[in-house]
């Protein structure tokens, strides 16, 4: 399985800007899908955004699209998830995940498909 590493979380005002990293280590990245998630207080993990192995596909759930964009850089095992316009509703733990699907188009959405996970990173956006 790849390990995963999460960066770049931290305190910010609504309305900023934050870049989450996630260094991936131990596979063929180009075949895993990559997908960001998070988790606020006391409330259930839920999707944030997800990219395939090419990075051509990519997929955010409705809250944050047009506010967050995610991307992937294979030659550095890396994937982004630049975040704008924050909102106080942001605020939780952000957490990367992988699958390998031995594919360069897959997209997954849901948390149960993934089977690695970093250790996340806290975002809180004050208002």
């Amino acid at each position: 399985q790849v390990h995963l590493v999460e960066s770049g979380g931290g305190l910010v005002q609504a309305g900023g800007s934050l870049r989450l990293s996630c260094a991936a280590s131990g596979g063929t990245f180009d075949y895993y899908a990559m997908g960001w998630f998070r988790r606020a207080p006391g409330k259930e993990r839920e999707f944030v955004a997800a990219i395939s192995g090419s990075g051509i596909s990519t997929y955010a759930t409705n809250s944050v699209k047009g506010r967050f964009t995610i991307s992937r850089d294979n030659a550095k095992n890396m994937v982004y998830l630049q975040m704008n316009s924050l909102k106080p509703e942001d605020t939780a733990v952000y957490y990367c995940a992988a699958k390998f699907v031995g594919a360069t188009y897959v997209v997954l959405t849901t948390a149960s498909a993934y089977g690695s996970w970093g250790q996340g990173t806290q975002v809180t956006v004050s208002s």
